[in-house]
C-alpha cells in the first residue's frame, strides 16, 4: 500500500511526456482522489485519468 495516496496537490501544473492535440503539454490538477482530474493549460480540455496511468506519463512538475 502507498502512504503517500496523492502525490499531487490540487492547483499543481504537471508537465507530460506527450503533447496534447492543441500543442500544450502542461495539465493542472483540479481534483484528486483514485483518479485525477486535470485541465489542459493551453485549451482548457478536462480529462480524468487513474493515478496508476498519471505517474507514467508526468515528466516534471513545475
Amino acid at each position: 500500500m502507498m502512504n503517500n495516496a496523492n502525490i499531487y496537490e490540487v492547483g499543481t501544473v504537471l508537465e507530460f511526456k506527450k503533447n496534447h492535440p492543441c500543442g500544450s503539454n502542461k495539465w493542472k490538477v483540479i481534483k484528486t482522489g483514485i483518479d485525477y482530474k486535470l485541465e489542459c493549460v493551453g485549451c482548457g480540455h478536462i480529462i480524468m485519468i487513474p493515478r496508476v496511468e498519471l505517474k507514467k506519463k508526468v515528466k516534471k512538475v513545475l
